[in-house]
């Protein structure tokens, strides 16, 4: 019996002490439900890092020099599907706002489910939508729905998002781009839009999207559909010298030692005079007599040379490579994810095509004064810029003159705008003539599915490659968006 009861008391004790561990373990200052604003801060930072060495190699802005790297050649394969995991941060912040009766933060719900599909969709072609967030309820395996599909669903998303944002609507807490000030988040929104109807320009009349009808609808309403006002309205992720928050490329070994100016980028910037090189580029080591604000001080290696070809003229000192601040700077610029400048240069190219009315080259002139004023330029200097006559704009290459004008103002920020917009508009010409390259010297026009998908889903992504592209799933395949 004192056994029995010797026993049942130690299960007691054992007991107690399980609950007080199991409570000391609980920091009551943090909570254990899943915000909305906590979920909106992760969401941010991770969308808006828009700052890629990749993609300034793949669109000949920079070259690397220590070994043949597959974006610069144009060798990929394969991409990943890693954008679903955040898309479920955005479900999840989107079900924590309706669970706790916060629908200010439901807009940006499909603001941010509309970037992240745009991402998967210029980047493989169809891809998984409609039923692509319901692993929960099943459908582990889901469809493949048609990038026209895709598309639409995009637009009207970001449109419905637009709606819900009244003059009453509630601040968002958790926002590190606008500090919860919903009427720049309707801003951002419609400005988003107009890089989705304008990467649509090759579809204009062959859709059920109505791209110029949208497309006029928000910029002739700028009380209904507002739009950026200026760089203090740019959606950039800022960096601080804070462990985790530090600039991406900072104390990066391969920036410092590997990493140098492509040639055409720079011969663009000295042919054009654009004082922007210096802040872009560090001076050749040949040239380092030079004054830094010399354009005979600065150039670049070919993309599309060989390796040992770029490394010898480096070693030579002909190279500029990228300027120090990008490395050694942990706050350096922020990172540009969607701007002022881009949008101004869309409303050109509206104009240039006959989408909307206005002047092609007011609107082209603050796109470029924009960026030149992100890198501290001086007005003067940005005045006797754009009087140039190889910068104004002209009725023969307006289109190229724009292309090329946003493509100088996404270095080292924008992610991959500028490789879908060469992609869309052939402008500006990569280079692609060396002995260097793979792909049969060809620009890669997407990235093949990923290999997982093949082995958990493939019934539906084999319907989707063959429905695409004939030849299988191939990086030279073209999508739908760009199929003339």
């Amino acid at each position: 019996m004192k056994k029995i009861v010797f026993i049942l008391l130690s299960i007691l004790v054992i007991q107690s002490g399980c609950k007080k561990f199991s409570e000391f373990q609980v920091d009551p200052n943090k909570s254990t439900i899943a915000t909305p604003d906590l979920l909106l801060n992760s969401i941010i930072q991770n969308a808006f890092q828009s700052t890629s060495i990749s993609a300034a190699l793949a669109c000949r802005q920079m070259v690397y020099t220590d070994a043949s790297n597959v974006n610069q050649y144009y060798g990929w394969d394969r991409a990943g599907f890693g954008t679903y995991g955040s898309l479920r941060q955005v479900l999840k912040m989107e079900e924590a706002a309706v669970a706790q009766g916060k629908p200010e933060y439901l807009p940006l719900a499909k603001f941010f489910r509309a970037w992240y599909f745009l991402q998967l969709t210029q980047t493989f072609g169809d891809v998984p939508y409609s039923n692509a967030l319901k692993g929960d309820d099943g459908l582990g395996d889901p469809a493949y729905d048609k990038q026209e599909d895709i598309y639409l669903g995009i637009l009207d998303d970001l449109k419905a998002a637009n709606n819900m944002i009244g003059a009453g609507t509630a601040d968002v807490q958790g926002d590190i781009l606008y500090n919860g000030k919903m009427q720049q988040w309707k801003r951002a929104i419609n400005a988003l839009s107009l890089r989705v109807l304008m990467s649509l320009s090759l579809k204009e009349g062959k859709s059920k999207i109505d791209v110029k009808q949208r497309f006029a609808e928000i910029v002739n309403n700028p009380t209904t559909y507002p739009l950026l006002t200026g760089n203090e309205d740019n959606l950039v992720l800022k960096f601080y010298d804070l462990q985790g928050n530090r600039y991406p490329y900072f104390n990066n070994n391969d920036l410092q030692t590997a990493d140098y100016m492509e040639e055409s980028f720079v011969n663009l910037l000295k042919d054009l005079k654009d004082v922007r090189l210096f802040s872009f580029a560090d001076k050749a080591p040949k040239f380092a007599a030079l004054p830094a604000d010399d354009f005979n001080a600065y150039g670049g290696a070919k993309g599309s040379a060989p390796v040992n070809e770029n490394n010898a003229r480096t070693v030579a000192g002909e190279i500029s490579k990228i300027n120090p601040r990008f490395y050694n700077n942990p706050t350096n610029e922020p990172s540009i994810a969607l701007g002022y400048p881009e949008q101004q240069f869309i409303l050109a190219e509206g104009v240039l095509k006959g989408w909307i009315s206005g002047s092609a080259s007011d609107f082209y002139e603050k796109g470029i004064r924009a960026s030149m004023t992100f890198y501290h330029i001086d007005q003067p200097t940005i005045d006797k810029y754009v009087e140039q006559a190889s910068v104004k704009l002209s009725a023969a290459n307006g289109l190229q003159q724009v292309i090329t004008q946003k493509y100088i103002a996404s270095f080292f920020n924008s992610g991959w705008q500028p490789f879908y917009e060469q992609r869309r508009t052939g402008f500006p010409a990569f280079d692609v003539a060396g002995s260097g390259m793979l792909n049969d010297h060809k620009i890669p026009k997407r990235w093949m599915y990923p290999e997982s998908e093949l082995q958990l889903n493939k019934d539906h992504v084999l319907e989707a490659i063959s429905r695409q592209y004939p030849e299988g799933d191939n990086i030279n395949g073209v999508m739908w968006l760009i199929r003339p």
